[in-house]
């Protein structure tokens, strides 16, 4: 079975990303069981925008459908914590879920190539290296052996680097720094100094404004104005470069996905692909408007300094090979992941960068 785009639309039919296809064969569709689903998500009520995404997801599916397949959308704590939607989806206690696989690199470091890893793809990038480069099938051979499907519905495109009580002007400065931060991006902070803390989206704000921890990074402008960080911390850094993109997913148990018709696997992966568009044109229309706020609001935008970028990348490279080497899964989306991307930096500095960069200087 593969997720791939080319295949579900072709099985689908041509009009299958409108709803065509299925909306057009009333007699098939009725024919379907009536079939009810949970859907939690790792993103509160509050985040329109992400926990938007699961809403949109179950929106679709059911018109899709005709009503047939009915799926209802969860916050965090209403039947799973925001962090175990995995353990939920892989246990059976629901079927399907919605989150980001990276908050599960400590089961297997390998999730993190679900969402994203530091110094990896930009959001065009990933959604080639998944849809168009062999990244979903592969991805989903690892994630099978956890009884998982996964299918990409959304990405936050380039995160900000997120909000410090502290200017970091030098490597010295991360040096006991006790840093809100998901994925794999812990450890290579953890090298340099840092405590790194993966924490859930409704906690953030009370432990920065406590002082647990000195900085948090979460998605963007206009998420973490929703979260309030601006008002506890005021140096806000950019880039994110630990998540150049971050895509989320779609997952569902491997034995209700295999008990669907396949009208409904197809419902599902149309609403999945929508909404992985829909989410990346939505932060590219709210986040401009949300840094001008910050801003205004007192908020100091900030660079990192180059040295701090290579000690990270340094950092990050060391802890690629250690993990490849002792983990075969690893080495194999590591090495087929950074392939892919050594062709995409080339072609994108061929075009869209200098692109990029005119247009950035001539509209600054």
């Amino acid at each position: 079975m593969t997720h791939h785009r080319r295949s579900f639309l072709k099985h689908a039919g041509a009009g299958a990303a409108t709803g065509g296809a299925i909306l057009g064969a009333p007699a098939i569709v009725h024919a379907q069981p009536t079939i009810r689903w949970r859907m939690p998500t790792s993103f509160a009520k509050s985040l329109n925008t992400l926990f938007g995404v699961t809403e949109n997801v179950v929106k679709r599916v059911a018109v899709l459908t005709d009503g047939k397949f009915q799926i209802s959308a969860h916050a965090p704590g209403e039947i799973v914590p925001a962090l175990q939607v995995l353990d939920a989806v892989q246990n059976g206690t629901v079927e399907i879920g919605h989150t980001a696989l990276y908050y599960y690199f400590g089961k297997d470091p390998t999730w993190a190539f679900g969402t994203t890893v530091p110094f990896g793809l930009n959001q065009r990038q990933t959604n080639s290296w998944w849809f168009y480069g062999g990244g979903d099938k592969l991805f989903n051979e690892f994630a099978a052996k956890s009884g998982i499907v996964a299918m990409i519905s959304g990405n936050t495109g380039t995160q900000m680097g997120g909000f410090f009580r502290k200017e970091i002007n030098s490597v010295e400065d991360l040096k006991g720094l006790k840093f809100r931060i998901a994925g794999l991006a812990g450890g290579m902070f953890s090298r340099l100094g840092v405590v790194p803390q993966q924490i859930a989206a409704g906690e953030i704000y009370s432990s920065l404004e406590k002082g647990t921890i000195d900085a948090a990074e979460w998605v963007g402008p206009y998420d973490d104005e929703k979260l309030g960080l601006g008002k506890v911390a005021k140096f806000y850094y950019t880039p994110g470069f630990w998540e150049g993109s971050a895509a989320l997913h779609t997952i569902v148990n491997q034995k209700a996905w295999d008990a669907l018709p396949p009208a409904y696997k197809a419902a599902l992966q149309v609403a999945s692909s929508e909404a992985n568009t829909d989410l990346m044109a939505e932060y590219d229309s709210v986040n401009p408007p949300a840094l001008r706020r910050l801003l205004a609001s007192g908020v100091q935008l900030r660079a990192f300094p180059k040295p701090v970028m290579d000690a990270c990348y340094a950092s990050m490279q060391d802890i690629y090979k250690e993990l490849a080497e002792k983990n075969a899964e690893f080495k194999k989306l590591h090495d087929h992941y950074f392939t892919f991307a050594r062709d995409q930096v080339a072609w994108h500095r061929v075009a869209e960068a200098r692109f990029d960069d005119f247009i950035s200087s001539v509209r600054r």
